[in-house]
């Protein structure tokens, strides 16, 4: 039996989040992105990608949480924070401010620097922070935060076929989204690239 909470997580990276940012890598700007589920029944309430080059603030997960809060009357209790990567700095305090008491990730900070040559996160967490690889505390008084794929290999069967068709193809399609920003990324003006 497939867990429907991941199974829909992962439906959503491949048929909203992923498509959306394909058009904003295309203008320059990095891969990450962020969506808000309800806990209830699942249902997507908001998605954000990120804008860098209109603000170097603009992260993913930024954009998602100002979406989320245009709506009125929202408790970030009663909802799931999925962020393609592993929130950086910034996001990690946003997310804290925001009140929301969880938020899953699909690739971690290691992924962000090896796989996609983006080592900020890592870099300003140990330069400004003095955490070393990433070692921020995971399970806090605001919030828990959780590697999707590692909940998966936790309480389903990773070698469940339907996970790792769709694991697999998370990951090509941000391989591919990668590499059209490293190489576009020299005419952008993202001061961190």
């Amino acid at each position: 039996m497939v867990n429907i909470k991941f199974n829909r997580i992962l439906d959503i990276f491949i048929n909203d989040l992923i498509p959306q940012t394909r058009i904003v890598v295309k203008k320059g700007n990095k891969i990450f992105g962020a969506f808000i589920i309800k806990k209830s029944d699942l249902s997507l309430v908001i998605t954000g990608t990120n804008n860098e080059i209109s603000n170097p603030l603009y992260h993913g997960e930024i954009s998602a949480l100002f979406n989320f809060f245009e709506t009125k009357n929202l408790n970030p209790k009663d909802y799931y924070f999925i962020s393609s990567h592993e929130p950086c700095s910034l996001c990690l305090s946003a997310i804290t401010w925001s009140g929301f008491d969880n938020f899953y990730y699909f690739f971690p900070y290691a992924d962000t620097k090896s796989r996609f040559n983006i080592p900020h996160d890592l870099n300003i967490l140990k330069e400004v922070f003095y955490i070393n690889e990433g070692g921020y505390k995971k399970d806090n008084k605001y919030w828990k935060s959780f590697s999707i794929i590692d909940e998966i290999k936790e309480f389903e069967d990773p070698n469940n076929p339907i996970f790792i068709e769709k694991i697999d193809k998370i990951k090509l399609l941000y391989e591919e989204l990668s590499t059209e920003y490293q190489n576009t990324k020299v005419s952008n003006n993202i001061p961190l690239k």
